[in-house]
């Protein structure tokens, strides 16, 4: 995990001398994060207002928003136990402990669907039986 936040940083690094190369630009770090992240946002903006137009019109659209929505925020939880590990010296820093929690969440809101999926199915059948 923490040579993975080492390769991150390094790419960070290596994207802001391009651009003081490239484009001549002598910003502060701050100026460089408003106008670097404020783009890479407004990307991500527009990437994920598409694709959640596409998913509104699904059927089951309110519990893939609140599926994509929670893992959201289990990766920055992941991410910052992580972290706070890495700080604190208390377990290691390890990318595998991150992804096992992940799959962690995955396997346990599969098993909430399936479960929903079953009470779905089985009101369905009894309201059309009892017609």
């Amino acid at each position: 995990m923490k040579e993975i936040v080492i390769i991150l940083a390094e790419i960070v690094n290596q994207i802001h001398d391009i651009l003081v190369d490239t484009f001549g630009l002598t910003m502060s770090d701050k100026e460089l994060h408003f106008w670097v992240i404020g783009v890479i946002g407004m990307a991500t903006f527009f990437v994920v207002y598409f694709f959640f137009k596409l998913l509104e019109n699904m059927r089951w659209s309110t519990t893939i928003f609140s599926f994509i929505y929670t893992f959201t925020i289990m990766i920055v939880i992941v991410f910052t136990i992580e972290l706070q590990q890495a700080i604190t010296n208390r377990g290691n820093m390890e990318f595998a402990d991150a992804v096992m929690g992940l799959w962690g969440f995955i396997v346990m809101f599969f098993i909430y669907a399936v479960i929903a999926l079953i009470i779905y199915l089985f009101v369905k059948f009894y309201k059309n039986r009892r017609r």
